[in-house]
């Protein structure tokens, strides 16, 4: 068992929290993605019209 335990609120509280956190990770990377494909596209422009 461990130190800290929960009663059935606290339960209820704790999983609405980290159900609320795990989207967001899951966003902040996908727009990471974005950020990076969009990134890369400009620099590939960059370099066709400098050539």
């Amino acid at each position: 068992m461990g130190k800290y335990q929960l009663d059935t609120k606290s339960k209820v509280a704790a999983a609405k929290y980290q159900d609320g956190k795990k989207p967001a990770v899951s966003n902040k990377k996908e727009k990471l993605n974005q950020l990076r494909e969009a990134y890369l596209q400009k620099q590939n422009e960059k370099k066709q019209s400098g050539k």
